[in-house]
C-alpha cells in the first residue's frame, strides 16, 4: 500500500476529487476520516488484497451516485461499490486512491405491488427487513443467505447470492425482474420488465445480476415476490458413512422430492455442532443431512424422504413431528456458525476460519467431501464442510492460526487443493459468492479461452477506462 501525502501527485488528486464530490454531495455523505477509511478498505474475505481509499461517499439518492460516477470518471479515479461488506470473495476491496461508493444508506422500500408480486426497492435495503415487509402483504422473498439479517438487496444481485432454502426456492437472480443502474461515467439504464413474460432485446439483466459491481452501479431493484411460504417440518438423518450420505441426497432427488432445505454436515462440522450440546446429533458420525419440506402434506413428504435416507443406510433418523420438534432440528444447522467458532477458539494464536464455496453435480457431492478430508489430512489442516446438498454447493471451512506463517501456508494450499477438486469433478469455483479478486485466477481456468476473452470484452464495453471495481473478476 502506497503512502499518498498532500504534497504527493495522488495526494493533490485526492483533494481535486474530494473538493469536486462535494459540490453535489451533501457533508455528512463524505468522509476521509482514517478510521471510516479503514473500515471500508475491504469485505469479509480472507487472503485478498485491498488498498487504502481516498474518499468513502455515502450517496442518499440515484443523482448523487451519477454525481458521484460523473466526477470519477472525468478525474479518472477508481470507484469501488459497496453494501454491507459481509461479502466472502474481496469483490468490495479498495484500491489506493479509489472513492469508495457505499449504498447503505439508500435504504428505501419504494413500493410494494401485492397483485403483480413485485417490490420495488433501494440497494440498501437489509434482505431480512425486505422479506419481514413484504410478509405483511401475505408475500416473501425468498433468498436467504446466512447473513441475511445484514447483507442488502444491492450486494445481493452482486453477488448474485443464494441461500438455504435455495434448492426449492432458487437465487437472488431468479427474483431480479429489472434494474435501475448508472454506468461509470455516469449515464442512468434501466433494464427489465414488470411483465410476467418478457424477452425483447438482450437479457442485460441477468448480465448484471452477479456482475459484482464491475459494470454498473445498482441504485433501485424490482423484485418478484411470491405467497409466503406454508408451515414446514423437518428432519435429521445421521450416516456412517459419505457415500451413504450421498446416495440419500442423490435418492431423495432421484425420487422427485423437492424439499425446502436439504443441509449437508460433514462429520467435523457434526462434531462441532454435537460439542454444543445438540440433543439430537452424534458427533461420532461420519455425516449429518438436515431436511426441512414445506409441501402441501409436510409429513408424508418427509416419510418418504425417511425411507429413502434409511434405504441409504442413515444409521439414525430422527422425523419432526410438529412445528416445534421442527425448530430443533433447523437449530442443528443454525448452530454450525457458533459451533466452528467454538472449535476455532480452541487453536493457538490468532485462530480463523477460511470459507469456501464450490459447487459440483449433485451426483459428485460425496465424492468431493471425501476428496476434502483427504486434503484436511494431507495438509494436517482442520477443515470443516457443510453446504447445501440438494443443490450441491459446498463450504468447506479452514480453520487455522493466522500467526502461524506455516499454518496459513498450508491454508492456501489447502485452498488451490479444494478448488482444483472441485473443477476435477465437472464443478464450479463458485456457487454463491462470487469471483471478486480471490478467484479471479481460478475464473481464468475454469472459462475457456473464448467465452474468457468475450467477458473481458464485456468489461471494456460497460467501462472503457476500467475504472468501476477494477481488477474483479476478470482483468480487463
Amino acid at each position: 500500500m502506497s503512502v499518498i501525502t498532500e504534497s504527493t501527485p495522488a495526494g493533490r488528486l485526492a483533494g481535486r476529487l474530494v473538493a469536486r464530490l462535494g459540490e453535489g454531495l451533501p457533508a455528512h455523505a463524505l468522509s476521509t476520516d482514517p478510521e471510516a477509511l479503514a473500515a471500508h478498505a475491504h469485505d469479509a474475505a480472507p487472503f485478498s488484497e485491498h488498498g487504502r481509499p481516498a474518499v468513502v461517499v455515502h450517496p442518499e439518492t440515484a443523482e448523487q451516485v451519477q454525481h458521484v460516477l460523473r466526477t470519477a470518471y472525468e478525474l479518472e479515479v477508481p470507484v469501488v461499490p459497496q453494501g454491507a461488506r459481509t461479502g466472502l470473495a474481496g469483490a468490495a476491496n479498495a484500491e489506493d486512491g479509489c472513492v469508495v461508493l457505499s449504498t447503505t444508506r439508500m435504504d428505501r422500500i419504494l413500493e410494494i405491488d401485492p397483485a403483480n408480486r413485485l417490490v420495488r426497492c433501494e440497494p440498501g435495503v437489509v434482505t431480512r427487513e425486505l422479506d419481514r415487509a413484504v410478509a405483511e402483504y401475505g408475500l416473501t422473498y425468498p433468498p436467504d443467505p446466512a447473513s441475511w439479517a445484514v447483507c442488502t438487496i444491492g450486494g445481493n444481485i452482486a453477488t448474485g447470492a443464494g441461500g438455504i432454502c435455495c434448492v426449492k426456492y432458487g437465487v437472488t437472480a431468479d427474483y431480479v425482474l429489472g434494474l435501475d443502474v448508472v454506468l461509470p461515467d455516469g449515464r442512468r439504464m434501466r433494464t427489465g420488465r414488470d411483465t410476467v413474460k418478457g424477452v425483447a432485446g438482450y437479457d442485460l439483466t441477468r448480465l448484471l445480476v452477479g456482475s459484482e459491481g464491475t459494470l454498473a452501479v445498482v441504485v433501485g431493484a424490482t423484485l418478484a415476490l411470491r405467497p409466503a411460504r406454508p408451515p414446514a417440518l423437518a428432519m435429521l438423518a445421521q450416516f456412517g458413512t459419505l457415500p451413504a450420505a450421498g446416495e440419500a441426497v442423490a435418492a431423495v432427488t432421484a425420487a422427485g422430492h423437492l424439499p425446502s432445505a436439504l443441509e449437508l454436515l460433514d462429520r467435523t462440522t457434526t462434531r462441532a455442532v454435537a460439542g454444543l450440546g445438540h440433543p439430537l446429533l452424534n458427533g461420532d458420525r461420519a455425516a449429518t443431512l438436515i431436511v426441512e419440506s414445506d409441501a402441501a402434506d409436510p409429513a408424508a413428504d418427509l416419510a418418504a424422504m425417511a425411507a429413502l435416507c434409511r434405504a441409504a443406510g442413515a444409521v439414525e433418523l430422527t422425523v419432526a413431528a410438529d412445528p416445534d420438534q421442527s425448530r430443533r432440528v433447523i437449530e442443528a444447522r443454525r448452530m454450525v456458525t457458533p459451533g466452528l467458532q467454538a472449535m476455532v477458539a480452541r487453536l493457538p494464536g490468532e485462530p480463523t476460519a477460511f470459507i469456501e464455496d464450490v459447487a459440483v453435480p449433485r451426483t459428485r457431492l460425496a465424492e468431493l467431501v471425501g476428496l476434502i478430508e483427504g486434503i484436511a489430512r494431507h495438509h494436517d489442516l482442520t477443515i470443516a464442510t457443510l453446504g447445501h446438498a440438494g443443490d450441491g454447493n459446498l463450504h468447506p471451512t479452514v480453520l487455522f492460526d493466522r500467526t502461524d506463517p506455516d499454518a496459513t501456508r498450508r491454508a492456501r494450499v489447502a485452498y488451490d487443493d479444494i478448488m482444483a477438486a472441485a473443477l476435477a469433478l465437472g464443478g464450479t469455483s463458485t456457487g454463491e459468492h462470487g469471483i471478486g479478486t480471490l478467484k479471479r485466477d481460478w475464473l481464468a481456468r475454469e472459462l475457456d479461452p473464448v467465452a474468457l476473452e468475450l467477458q473481458r470484452g464485456l468489461k471494456r464495453l460497460f467501462d472503457p477506462k476500467n475504472l468501476l471495481n477494477p481488477g474483479k473478476v476478470v482483468i480487463a
